[in-house]
């Protein structure tokens, strides 16, 4: 039997599980400044949920913290379950803080109220750090945070529609089919939203071939550039989880 794409990424009740241990960890960890955060984007069909997997247990290995992360399933319950949502932005500190830095860069948004009230969600998570966000123009809409780190995981039509055959055990020609809708759906989406083109390499630190480098190259590759820190002097492992609080 064929699967969803859905059925590939973790059940949200597993993810909400993990974000509530987060939470209990984080309240008995000592004070420091917030992590660093970043942001996946790919083409439909690229490994983007695998890569944010495998970055979160290394950036957890090196920091010593918990990391989030926070996909479309996941956003979607903080930004429409009115009482998941006051619990979670009751751990994030001040609202104000994302709202101004929405009108500043954001002014002209979106007309999507839902999509609105999800993106102030995730410039929240993003600022309160340890987070790693997967989609929703997150590397444009955290463009401005300077410890945000944005990533892009790009490939050939006939990779992305190999690769999702393989992994939803569909024929070949209905994943390319399904690649090139969803791709055109979600590159529309975004320009709608956001006034901007999400496929543009200027909103990235990098972005990688996942036809030519696997997920664990990527990851590793992507830890170091987290690494380095805001200000590009090297920052080793046993320093990311108290660098900032300094």
């Amino acid at each position: 039997m064929a699967k969803t794409y859905n059925s590939m990424i973790p059940s949200i009740e597993q993810r909400e599980s993990g974000w509530i241990h987060m939470q209990e960890r984080l309240a008995q960890a000592p004070l420091v400044a917030p992590l660093p955060a970043v942001t996946i984007s790919r083409q439909y069909g690229c490994e983007g949920h695998l890569l944010a997997q495998r970055l979160k247990t290394l950036l957890e290995e090196a920091s010593g913290h918990p990391w989030g992360l926070f996909d479309k399933a996941l956003l979607d319950r903080v930004s429409t379950d009115e009482p998941f949502s006051r619990q979670f932005l009751s751990h994030l500190g001040d609202e104000s803080h994302a709202q101004d830095i929405l009108r500043s860069h954001f002014g002209y948004l979106t007309q999507n109220d839902a999509y609105a009230a999800l993106v102030k969600h995730l410039v929240q998570i993003a600022t309160a750090g340890s987070a790693i966000i997967v989609g929703h123009g997150g590397a444009i809409v955290c463009q401005h945070l300077s410890s945000c780190r944005h990533f892009r995981l790009e490939g050939s039509l006939a990779f992305r529609a190999r690769t999702l055959a393989r992994r939803l055990g569909v024929p070949q020609e209905e994943a390319e089919h399904l690649v090139r809708t969803r791709s055109r759906l979600r590159e529309r989406f975004i320009k709608e939203c956001l006034h901007e083109d999400i496929t543009e390499t200027r909103w990235f630190d990098a972005v990688f071939n996942n036809e030519r480098l696997g997920v664990e190259a990527i990851a590793q590759a992507c830890l170091r550039v987290v690494l380095e820190g805001s200000q590009g002097r090297p920052v080793p492992a046993a320093e990311l989880g108290q660098a900032a609080a300094r």
